[in-house]
C-alpha cells in the first residue's frame, strides 16, 4: 500500500472516550510497575548496605537516603549502583569480608533430576487416600498437543495403567473435562457418572477428578476411585483432596519457574526461533473457579513482530490483556485463544484486521494470524498482511497496465489507504493534505449528475455490508473529467461486524469514449424501420449458421448422436437456443446444449460467444465442471449481463463414460431396454448470474444400446401446465427401444407439443 494517512476522527465521541480510558489505565499501571520495581531495588539497596556496614535496616536506610540528598542523585538510582558495587568498595572498608555466593543463571544450571511420578502416586496413596478408603489414583500431565501423559499412579494395576498411558485431547473422560477446563469434577455414586464415557479402573463407586495446578497454571489431572459410593463429599474432605491435588502438582516438578516449558527442556524456545519467525507462547492465567482470565506470555522469538512497536524483551512476563487491551472486546481474538485452548482446534486467520493502541490513538493493522493450544497455554504467531514479497511489483504492473487503483478504508479509525495508482488516477501527490480521499469524501471529486450513484455505492457497503459497484465521473485535480467504475467489498471480524472496506477505482474513459461513440451510431439507425429489420434477419441468419436445423451424425467409438433444431414459429421470437456435438482431439465427444434467456439480437450475440467459448474451452482437456465455471466467467464478465443455462457432456469411448455437469438446466434422460428416466441432477445455478459459482460433476456408465437425451426447455413446455407433468410425458414417450436413431429423435419432436413459441434443442446419443 502506498502512503496511509487518516481523514476522519479516530471515531464517534464513545470510541474515543474507551480509548483515553484505557490509555490512562495503561499508564496507571505502568505507573505502578515502576513503582514497585523502585522500591524493590531501594530494599535491595538498603539490604545490601545492612550486611555491609553491619548496621540496623533503619540505620541502613537513613544512610542512603542521606547519600542520596548530599550527591544530588534520584534515590533509585544510588541503589542501582549500591545493588551493583563490589563488596570491597568503600562502604565497607573495615568491615571486609568474603563476597557472597552468586546463585547461578538458569542456563548454567544442573539439569533437576526427572521426577519419580509413580512414587509420588504410590506416597500419596499409601498416607493420604488409603485412611480415606480410595482404592487407585491416576496422575496425568498435559502435552503440548492437549493430550494427557499418564505421570503415575497406584491401585490401578500394569494392564489398565498402559491403556491409560496417553488419553487424546478429542477424548471425553474425567480427566480429559478437567484439563481442558480447570474444574474439579465430584461423583459421589456411580448413578452421577456421565453417561457412555470410558472410565479408569473397574470400580463403580465414589469418583472425583481434580486439577493439578501450581502459581495459576494447570498443568495436568488427578483421578481417585473408591470402590464404594460416598453420601457425599463434605466441605472438608473437598478442601483436603484439593489441598492434596496441589501437592503432587508441585511434587511433580512443576515449578513457578519452569512452568512453561516444564519437563520438555530448554530446547522448545529454541525450537521455536529457528521454526517460526514470529512466535509468541504463553500460559493461561485461571481465578478460582478455573476460568480464564487472561494469558501470560512466557516466551517470544526475536523476531517477533508487535503491531504496537514494542521489542520483544518488553513483552515476556506481561500480560496480554495489559499489552492488547483491545484484543479482549467480544469475539475477539483474546476469545479465539480461549475457545482454542479449551476445544484443541487451531485458529487462523488470513488479513485480520488487528486494532491497537500506539500514541494514545487506535491504529489497525492487518495480520495473519495463527493460534494454536500449547501445554495449558496457546502458541501465536503472527505477521502484517503487506509484508513486500515478489508479487508485489507484478501487482503494481498490473493495476497501470488496467488502470486500477486498489484502496481501503477502516471503519474505526477512518484510516485510508491508497495504492501508489490511485494517486496517478486521482492525479493528487501523496504528501497531498486531501489525500488519500475517504469515500465520505469522495463527494467534492464527484460530477454533481452522479452524486446520487455514489450515494446509493455507500449504503450498500456501509449499512447492508454487502458487495457494491457503480460508476461516475471523475473531477481530477489537473482539471480533466474521467469515467470511473469502482468496486468495493466489506472486510468483517470474527463476529460479522463491519471493520473495513476495500476495492478498487477502474479508469474506463477509454471504453466510455469508444461506447458513447458506438452508442451514437446505434441512435441514428435506431428511427429507422429497417434497421430493426435488419436487425432481425441478422439474428435469424446467425442462429442458423450456429445451430442448422438438421445435422450429419457424428460417429465416434461406437457412438451415434442425433441432432434436431426446432425453431420458434414466430421470427421476432428468435432466440437463443444452441447444441454442440463435436469430436475432440482427444478421441472424446463433447456434447452441449444450452438456452439464452430472452430473445433477438442480443440472445443470438449471446448465444455465439458462449457456444464458441465451450468449443475453445474443451480444447484443455478440463473435465465438464471445470468448463462450466469458465463458461460462467465468460458470461458474467466478458458478456452484455447474459445468463442462460446448459448442460455439458463429454464422453469417451475407451471407458463409455458419459461425465456431465448442469448449470440450472433440465436434466438428461436415459433409455436403457426400452425404459426412460431422468438423471439426477447435480448442482449449479444458471450461467452469468453469480461470478463465484461452483459446479458439481457427476458420471454415468453407458451400456451398449443405451439412448441418452439433451435437450432445451422448448421441447417440454406448456402454458399453463406444470413443468414436472410435460416432462413426464416426455419420458413417457420416450420409453420405447431404439432401433433406429434418427427415426428415435424424429419421434420424440412429434410426441411433443410445446406451446410457448420457443426454440428447441434435441441431441439423442446412443451407444451401439
Amino acid at each position: 500500500m502506498g502512503t496511509q494517512r487518516p481523514t476522519g476522527p479516530a471515531g464517534d465521541d464513545q470510541v474515543a472516550r474507551l480509548t483515553a480510558l484505557i490509555v490512562r489505565q495503561q499508564s496507571e499501571l505502568e505507573a505502578v510497575r515502576a513503582q514497585a520495581a523502585t522500591e524493590a531495588l531501594v530494599d535491595l539497596a538498603i539490604g545490601v548496605l545492612t550486611e555491609r556496614l553491619r548496621c540496623s535496616p533503619g540505620e541502613a536506610a537513613r544512610q542512603l537516603t542521606h547519600l542520596a540528598a548530599r550527591s544530588g542523585m534520584p534515590l533509585a538510582e544510588l541503589a542501582a549502583d549500591v545493588v551493583g558495587q563490589p563488596a570491597d568498595d568503600a562502604l565497607a572498608l573495615g568491615a571486609a569480608r568474603p563476597p557472597r555466593q552468586q546463585p547461578a543463571q538458569p542456563a548454567e544450571a544442573p539439569a533437576a533430576p526427572a521426577v519419580d511420578g509413580q512414587r509420588i502416586a504410590a506416597a500419596t496413596m499409601e498416607e493420604a487416600l488409603a485412611p480415606l478408603g480410595a482404592v487407585a489414583v491416576a496422575l496425568w500431565m498435559i502435552e503440548p498437543d492437549g493430550a494427557l501423559e499418564l505421570a503415575g499412579e497406584a491401585g490401578l494395576g500394569a494392564l489398565e495403567a498402559s491403556r491409560w498411558q496417553r488419553i487424546p485431547p478429542q477424548m471425553d473422560c474425567p480427566a480429559q473435562r478437567v484439563a481442558q477446563d480447570g474444574c474439579p469434577r465430584w461423583w459421589p455414586a456411580a448413578r452421577h457418572l456421565p453417561d457412555r464415557i470410558p472410565l479408569v479402573g473397574r470400580w463403580r463407586g465414589a469418583r472425583v477428578a481434580l486439577p493439578l495446578t501450581d502459581a495459576g497454571a494447570l498443568l495436568g489431572a488427578m483421578e481417585i476411585c473408591w470402590p464404594q459410593p460416598l453420601e457425599e463429599f463434605t466441605p472438608a474432605l473437598r478442601h483436603q483432596l484439593l489441598t492434596l491435588a496441589g501437592v503432587c502438582a508441585g511434587s511433580l516438578g512443576a515449578a513457578q519457574g519452569e512452568r512453561a516449558w516444564g519437563r520438555h527442556g530448554s530446547w522448545l524456545p529454541a525450537l521455536l526461533d529457528a521454526l517460526l519467525r514470529s512466535a509468541l507462547v504463553a500460559h493461561a492465567v485461571r481465578d478460582h473457579d478455573g476460568r480464564i482470565v487472561d494469558f501470560q506470555i512466557d516466551h517470544v522469538s526475536e523476531g517477533f513482530v508487535d503491531p504496537a512497536g514494542r521489542e520483544p524483551r518488553d513483552l515476556v512476563g506481561r500480560r496480554l490483556s495489559h499489552l492488547h487491551p483491545l484484543m479482549t472486546v467480544l469475539d475477539g481474538l483474546f476469545g479465539q485463544a480461549v475457545d482454542v485452548l479449551r476445544t484443541g482446534r487451531p485458529y487462523q486467520a488470513d488479513g485480520l484486521p488487528v486494532h491497537v493502541i500506539v500514541g494514545g490513538r487506535i491504529v489497525a493493522t492487518e495480520m495473519d494470524v495463527r493460534i494454536g493450544r500449547f501445554l495449558d497455554g496457546i502458541a501465536l504467531t503472527w505477521r502484517r498482511t503487506d509484508d513486500t514479497d515478489g508479487l508485489t511489483t507484478i501487482l503494481q504492473h498490473a493495476q497501470r497496465l488496467g488502470e486500477l487503483g486498489g484502496w481501503q478504508q477502516d471503519m474505526l479509525t477512518g484510516d485510508v489507504r491508497w495504492t501508489d495508482h490511485t494517486f496517478t488516477l486521482f492525479r493528487l501527490a501523496p504528501d497531498a493534505p486531501e489525500a488519500p480521499v475517504s469515500l465520505q469524501g469522495l463527494d467534492a471529486y464527484v460530477h454533481a449528475d452522479d452524486l446520487a450513484a455514489v450515494g446509493r455505492f455507500r449504503d450498500v457497503l456501509f449499512d447492508q455490508a454487502r458487495p457494491a459497484a457503480t460508476t461516475f465521473r471523475l473531477l481530477r485535480a489537473d482539471g480533466a473529467i474521467r469515467q470511473i467504475r469502482a468496486f468495493a467489498e466489506p472486510v468483517t471480524d470474527t463476529a460479522g461486524t463491519l471493520v473495513a472496506v476495500r476495492g478498487t477505482y477502474q479508469d474506463l474513459s477509454t471504453l466510455y469514449h469508444t461506447q458513447v461513440a458506438l452508442a451514437a451510431t446505434r441512435n441514428q439507425l435506431a428511427d429507422t424501420e429497417q434497421r430493426a429489420d435488419d436487425q432481425q434477419r441478422l439474428a435469424i441468419q446467425l442462429q442458423r449458421a450456429i445451430t442448422p436445423f438438421s445435422a450429419d451424425p457424428v460417429e465416434n467409438g461406437g457412438l451415434d448422436i442425433a441432432v434436431r433444431y426446432r425453431p420458434a414459429n414466430q421470427d421476432h421470437l428468435v432466440g437463443g437456443d444452441w447444441y454442440d456435438a463435436v469430436v475432440l482431439p482427444s478421441g472424446e465427444v463433447l456434447l452441449a446444449v444450452g438456452d439464452i434467456a430472452g430473445h433477438g439480437i442480443r440472445a443470438v450475440t449471446g448465444m455465439v460467444t458462449l457456444r464458441n467459448s465451450l468449443r475453445g474451452l474443451a480444447m484443455t482437456g478440463a473435465g465438464p465442471a471445470q468448463l462450466l465455471r469458465w463458461l460462467n466467467d465468460v458470461a458474467y464478465h466478458l458478456t452484455d449481463d447474459v445468463t442462460g443455462t446448459a448442460v455439458c457432456g463429454l464422453y469417451d469411448p475407451a471407458t463409455r463414460m458419459l461425465r456431465w455437469a448442469c448449470a440450472g438446466h433440465l436434466p438428461p434422460v436415459l433409455v436403457r431396454d426400452g425404459d426412460a428416466a431422468m438423471l439426477p441432477l447435480p448442482a449449479g445455478v444458471l450461467l452469468g448470474a453469480d461470478p463465484h459459482s461452483a459446479y458439481e460433476e457427476t458420471a454415468t456408465a453407458l451400456r451398449p444400446g443405451d439412448g441418452v437425451l439433451l435437450f432445451t426447455d422448448g421441447l417440454v413446455e406448456q402454458r399453463g401446465t406444470a413443468l414436472d407433468e410435460t416432462l413426464d410425458t416426455l419420458v413417457l414417450a420416450a420409453g420405447r427401444p431404439i432401433a433406429d436413431l434418427q427415426r428415435y429423435a424424429d419421434h420424440l419432436l412429434r410426441h411433443t407439443t410445446p406451446d410457448t413459441d420457443d426454440d428447441t434443442c434435441l441431441i439423442a446419443v446412443q451407444l451401439r
